[in-house]
């Protein structure tokens, strides 16, 4: 994760008055707002410390001298990022008007309700098909599919016409499901102005193509210059809703446009990185789809956390295998958009890969799974797409195989493990 590439932290949690040597000079106000609730350190009281020091044991006034370590390395931190912020504001949420969402799932509408609250007259228009859901948005402020116990900002705009979502939007949010992308921005493309910036929140592999997000959007628009940007990390659409802290990557090749879609987004709850590596953080967040099926299975079928914490690990070391291979960065795989997200998904309950996971592993069919779910579960077509990349980049993945093989029904996921745990002991790299 970019560590200087931030615009907002999580909301500060107010720490005890700080006591520093009287050398430490009080810092003076730099940045004020919701992020700014740490107190700038305070002159410490020295004749105390004198006193206490005097008959102090060495042992505790070494833990004196951490504690004030402690304190003056976490001031030091807070006074660098008010000191970036400041340097680093931006009019790119005063200049924008309008910014438009392809798709009307949970996290597309909570990526709306997201934009849509940080500023009043920003018109923020959702492009659907179902039009009981456009007029459950326009008349109720409700998305009453998804999501339908939150009330949403009332300058979100719902309508079934490319024409009219598009026309003026500074910025576009893809949230199509990636098998469905294809013919869907092909459908639109004479209304999507060549110089959009286009935001993916689809995560997957086109099923036949082995194309990422980044591949299908130029190639479906007939514009391969068409700006893109891919946002991705450990975020569900209710949190985000409930604007818990969460933080996120954008990805793009075009530096400049990343830190615009960072300012754009980034708020008191949602902390955004940027970062370069569009292959990295696309191919973890695909991968991380299929090893959460696994996770579930291993849940599903009461195996234990340590056979769930060993086959995590294993899916982690696989997809680090594949996304280096296609030219990520390790450093990518390790942070937000990889390590965040897999754990995120691999062993939260909200996730619906798991779920599917976990309904395999419980015995349930996959034809009885799909047809009881109301959103996609990637991973069920990411996987075959995942296999077939593993062998043009001959790459071994025993793990993600294995849940390709469950879901094509060509192994159960008893036999699954017992080959899983057969496999030779090999020395770990």
């Amino acid at each position: 994760m970019a560590a200087a590439a931030t615009t907002a932290f999580f909301p500060s949690i107010p720490s005890p008055r700080p006591r520093l040597a009287a050398a430490v000079r009080r810092p003076p106000p730099i940045f004020t707002g919701a992020t700014d609730a740490v107190p700038p350190p305070e002159d410490e009281d020295s004749s105390d410390d004198d006193a206490e020091d005097a008959g102090a044991s060495p042992r505790r006034s070494g833990r004196k001298d951490r504690r004030r370590a402690v304190r003056i390395a976490w001031e030091k931190l807070v006074r660098w990022s008010r000191s970036w912020r400041r340097h680093n504001r931006s009019d790119v949420l005063e200049t924008t008007r309008k910014v438009v969402v392809l798709g009307g799932g949970s996290f597309g509408t909570a990526m709306a309700a997201h934009v849509a609250a940080k500023k009043a007259d920003l018109e923020v228009a959702m492009l659907l098909r179902d039009d009981l859901v456009c007029r459950s948005i326009n008349n109720r402020h409700v998305n009453c599919k998804y999501l339908a116990e939150h009330r949403l900002p009332e300058n979100i705009v719902a309508t079934t016409s490319a024409a009219d979502a598009l026309a003026g939007a500074d910025f576009c949010f893809h949230a199509v499901p990636v098998q469905f992308s294809s013919s869907f921005l092909e459908s639109i493309s004479t209304h999507v102005d060549p110089k959009l910036p286009f935001i993916s929140l689809s995560k997957g592999l086109e099923l036949n193509t082995l194309r990422t997000m980044s591949k299908i959007i130029p190639r479906a628009l007939g514009n391969r210059r068409q700006p893109f940007v891919v946002l991705s990390g450990p975020s569900f659409a209710a949190e985000l809703m409930n604007k818990l802290p969460t933080a996120m990557v954008v990805a793009s090749k075009d530096k400049k446009l990343a830190s615009s879609v960072q300012q754009l987004l980034a708020s008191p709850n949602l902390r955004i990185s940027t970062s370069s590596d569009v292959t990295g953080v696309e191919i973890a967040g695909a991968l991380k789809n299929v090893l959460a099926i696994a996770a579930g299975i291993v849940e599903g079928m009461s195996l234990g956390n340590n056979c769930m914490a060993a086959l995590v690990a294993q899916g982690c070391s696989e997809i680090r295998w594949l996304a280096t291979k296609m030219g990520a960065k390790p450093t990518t795989l390790s942070g937000l958009s990889g390590s965040g997200d897999i754990m995120l998904t691999c062993f939260v309950n909200l996730s619906r890969n798991r779920t599917v996971g976990l309904r395999l592993g419980s015995g349930e069919t996959l034809d009885k799974i799909m047809s009881s779910m109301n959103q996609v579960a990637e991973g069920v077509s990411t996987a075959g797409a995942v296999i077939a990349l593993a062998q043009k980049y001959k790459v071994k993945m025993p793990v993600l195989t294995a849940v390709a093989r469950i879901i094509d029904n060509e192994l159960t996921p008893n036999k699954a493990v017992m080959e899983l745990m057969n496999l030779p002991q090999v020395e770990e790299v």
